[in-house]
């Protein structure tokens, strides 16, 4: 069947995954940066010298060749295909369920994109687990099913549903704040920039500041469901309770820099290829 002819919830869905794909793979190294600066507050004593984004960046080059900054792409896209694709797919749903016939306002863009997220990240989550355990370098695993079934066999199922509560306060309020800044931020440009052959780069340039204040919103809720993925014996109170008694408030901004990079550009690039995928297919998104 083509695209064309399929229900309005499909094609949001195969343009939400596809914009994933072009997004994630882009942008892996990041988040393996990100992963590894995080978990590298576990072996370290307070007051110790800190590790920068560069000289991991380095090390992994170094110990695990160019081709280990994209360690742990296979559950990234195991969990961002269809990832996005359920967030844009609820998205649409949402929107023209609640909005057919008006333009969203500030506080509806943040239910919108907040619930649609919800969604996403709790039938994605056992695969975020897996994606985060793959970067962090301290488990063995060969292969996404084969981490799935080890992690059931050694610590039950639920231990692949660790962090689900630092996962939605990261999550949901970054599809939240992000979905409000873009929109407001799209419609205040000028009709003629709007209707364009320069709307995408407008497009891009407003989900760049959306992606900026997002992530810095929602930074220490990140470092937390890192901590708690990593270590399934750890409760959420509990890794807030060791990041702050070991490093701080600024432990909570631990990886704040590569985070930053890649969750704005993999936002923004996943909107404006998203957008342009389904104006291409005859919907408004």
């Amino acid at each position: 069947m083509e695209l064309s002819l399929a229900h309005p919830a499909i094609k949001a869905f195969v343009c939400g995954s596809f914009s994933g794909t072009c997004s994630t793979l882009l942008f892996q190294p990041l988040d393996l940066v990100k992963t590894r600066l995080q978990t590298s507050q576990s072996g370290m004593q307070p007051g110790s010298s800190r590790v920068g984004m560069t000289s991991v960046l380095l090390g992994v080059v170094r110990t695990e060749r160019l081709l280990g900054l994209w360690k742990g792409i296979s559950p990234s896209f195991v969990r961002t295909i269809p990832g996005v694709g359920i967030y844009f797919s609820s998205y649409h749903s949402l929107k023209q369920h609640f909005f057919q016939d008006s333009r969203p306002g500030a506080a509806q863009a943040v239910m919108l994109g907040g619930g649609a997220r919800t969604v996403a990240g709790v039938v994605m989550l056992p695969i975020t687990v897996i994606k985060t355990r793959f970067e962090c370098g301290r488990y063995s695993y060969v292969s996404v099913s084969g981490a799935l079934r080890s992690v059931c066999r050694s610590e039950g199922p639920t231990a692949l549903f660790s962090g689900l509560m630092a996962t939605l306060l990261r999550d949901v309020p970054f599809s939240g704040i992000y979905a409000m800044f873009y929109s407001q931020a799209k419609a205040s440009l000028p009709q003629e920039i709007s209707s364009s052959s320069s709307a995408p780069v407008a497009n891009f340039s407003c989900g760049v500041l959306a992606g900026v204040l997002a992530s810095l919103v929602t930074q220490p809720a990140d470092v937390v469901k890192t901590h708690v993925q990593v270590n399934p014996q750890l409760r959420t109170t509990e890794a807030v309770r060791y990041i702050y008694t070991a490093h701080g408030l600024e432990g909570f901004f631990r990886g704040a820099v590569p985070r930053c990079l890649r969750r704005t550009m993999m936002a923004t690039m996943a909107w404006t290829v998203y957008e342009q995928m389904m104006a291409h297919v005859g919907l408004k998104s």
